[in-house]
């Protein structure tokens, strides 16, 4: 069962997984994110897959965001809704996660 107790993890990754081949640096980004991004509501769910993290929110699995942990950095798709696009990026520092977190709020927000 997953944290949020909505189901079963189906892969049976956890989250400290994708930590393991990371750099420091890139490790530290990835909580940095992962502690934000929680810390936007109790209605986040966090679904664990092999080559990514994806966030949503609702029982209906409303992603708003989803993180590749790669060698160099972290690439990020924020979802803003249905029929909106998507914003890419690829961040290697601390400073470019600072400069995404308010797109990630505001798509939390946006989600329904």
């Amino acid at each position: 069962m997953s944290e949020f107790g909505f189901g079963n993890n189906k892969t049976g990754l956890q989250f400290e997984d994708h930590l393991t081949s990371l750099r420091g640096d890139i490790r530290e980004m990835l909580l940095e994110l992962r502690r934000f991004v929680k810390s936007l509501g109790n209605m986040v769910i966090e679904e664990v897959r092999p080559h990514r993290i994806v966030y949503a929110k609702t029982l209906n699995f409303r992603a708003f965001l989803d993180v590749q942990p790669k060698d160099d950095g972290l690439a990020i798709v924020v979802k803003c809704g249905r029929g909106k696009p998507e914003n890419v990026f690829l961040i290697s520092n601390g400073k470019e996660l600072e400069a995404v977190k308010s797109q990630i709020s505001q798509a939390f927000q946006d989600i329904k």
